[in-house]
């Protein structure tokens, strides 16, 4: 017997295959334009209705209303002294501090400066110059007249995680307040930058460019969180002024708080100080360091210690200078440092930057890992540190050629100093005391201020120091090639005479 088929659907398959074949392709293309016609106008209808683009575009408008004002882009003209005096010209952008008129920028942009002008968002622009820089954190403050002012809401970046919302603000290429967004990548960067000694950078995939150097950082409240500082470029990974490469660095609000403050209150940055040595926990910086200290050392006992049961990016201690806050608080040789007031210390450089970010004096908690050889054991604890002041001249190399050449004593000029050697107050550094036998005594006698060094302009006595750091650690001076060996150094004798003497190494 012969199962009947149903041929219903077949059918009017075949059908439509027919009538497609001799009605031609127009009616086909007439049939899928009014099909995308009808999809887009309901599209349409959707988004007329409003969706949650709508109200983040609006939250992203806000956030550029709350920030520009306190926005602002800095142009400066100066010159460098190489063999001869350069013209230099640089902008950048900047964030106004407070109602006072104070600027917050990046030391790099402003620190060959001898004119500033400063442009508000308002387009006015006014004359500004420098209070006060820290050339080791690439932070500087500048000042200009008071009146009208919108200061820049601060926030906190201890408080910003992996993945936040960040917005850059600043004039890149010289499109003038601009305003790019992006996402927190990355905490506790350190880009590897031969003028930035203490690097916690905040890593962003926001745009930031040529320009946008000393621009605020924002949250999505508008609140300032860093300081747009460096690009790692496309260009052999290098970290600089190149072009965005999805890699932007700024330096974290906790670091910058503590250095303007500093600067506007007196001048001086005093930087946080624990008195230990450190070495990171990966296996080839602990086998490198069991090389090269001695076999009684009592961190030697530990390094196999660390090495088989730490996990993290940690630092270890190696040495405990006697006295000073780590060995008062308890800390032991061996320790490894987990964190700084309760944030991840994810390496050395970050370590060196968090700590001396803290003003000395003050009381921070280190999450500490230890391994107790006694019981074989391992225990994570808190231990509160009092910290005492970095002195530069112990932490600079620079310092020990100095004194060799015969410069003993030197201080940032403050107007109380001015007034002790009666000579007018100015930003540079005062010689207090010298070797009567060396040749730079004779040159520069106790009361000169110094106010120039490697071509530049200096203002503090870490400036100086600073300086000369870099310039001993060139490649020209690693490599003893002749050329580059001169460190010329301009002071003010007491009585207003201008004199040089040019340092060779």
């Amino acid at each position: 017997m012969t199962r009947p088929t149903h041929l219903g659907p077949a059918v009017a398959v075949a059908v439509t295959l027919v009538a497609t074949l001799y009605a031609g392709p127009s009616v086909v293309r007439t049939i899928v334009h009014a099909g995308t016609t009808v999809e887009a106008e309901r599209a349409a209808e959707q988004l007329a209705e409003g969706t949650i683009l709508d109200r983040i575009s609006a939250a992203q408008r806000d956030i550029a209303t709350v920030v520009e004002p306190s926005v602002v882009h800095v142009s400066t003209e100066g010159s460098v002294a190489q063999g001869r005096r350069f013209a230099v010209a640089s902008t950048g952008s900047g964030w106004i501090w407070d109602e006072d008129g104070h600027i917050v920028t990046n030391a790099h942009v402003v620190e060959a400066a001898d004119v500033i002008e400063v442009q508000l968002h308002t387009g006015e622009v006014r004359t500004g110059e420098v209070v006060g820089l820290d050339l080791r954190s690439d932070i500087a403050v500048l000042k200009v007249p008071a009146g009208g002012l919108i200061p820049s809401r601060k926030g906190d970046s201890g408080d910003v995680q992996q993945g936040d919302l960040v917005f850059a603000f600043g004039s890149p290429f010289d499109f003038r307040f601009s305003m790019s967004s992006g996402i927190v990548s990355g905490l506790g960067r350190s880009g590897g930058l031969d003028e930035v000694d203490y690097e916690n950078f905040i890593q962003v995939d926001a745009a930031i460019n040529p320009g946008n150097s000393g621009g605020p950082l924002t949250d999505a409240r508008g609140r300032v969180i860093g300081m747009n500082t460096a690009i790692a470029t496309s260009q052999r990974n290098t970290v600089g002024q190149g072009q965005f490469a999805g890699i932007g660095l700024a330096i974290p609000m906790t670091q910058i708080r503590s250095v303007v403050e500093q600067v506007i209150e007196t001048g001086v940055v005093r930087k946080g100080f624990l008195g230990v040595g450190l070495v990171e926990t990966d296996p080839a910086n602990l086998a490198l360091m069991a090389r090269s200290i001695p076999s009684n050392s009592a961190f030697l006992a530990v390094v196999d210690a660390i090495a088989e049961y730490y996990e993290g990016d940690g630092v270890a201690i190696t040495r405990l200078e006697p006295g000073h806050p780590a060995d008062e608080a308890g800390l032991r040789v061996g320790d490894v440092i987990e964190s700084v007031g309760g944030r991840q210390v994810n390496g050395l450089e970050q370590l060196k930057a968090m700590i001396s970010s803290i003003r000395p004096g003050e009381t921070t908690d280190l999450g500490i890992w230890r391994f107790d050889a006694t019981s074989d054991t391992v225990e994570r604890l808190a231990v509160e540190v009092v910290l005492g002041e970095l002195d530069p001249m112990l932490a600079s190399i620079a310092a020990q050629q100095l004194a060799r050449m015969g410069l003993l004593e030197y201080r940032t000029l403050t107007p109380e100093l001015a007034a002790d050697f009666d000579i007018p107050h100015q930003r540079g550094v005062i010689v207090v005391r010298t070797d009567a036998r060396s040749e730079l005594a004779g040159v520069f006698p106790p009361g000169t201020t110094i106010v120039e060094a490697g071509g530049r302009r200096i203002g503090s006595m870490d400036e100086l120091l600073a300086r000369l750091d870099r310039h001993l650690q060139s490649p020209a001076m690693r490599s003893r090639r002749g050329g580059g060996s001169g460190f010329p150094v301009v002071g003010i004798r007491p009585g207003g005479e201008r004199v040089a003497i040019t340092l060779a190494f």
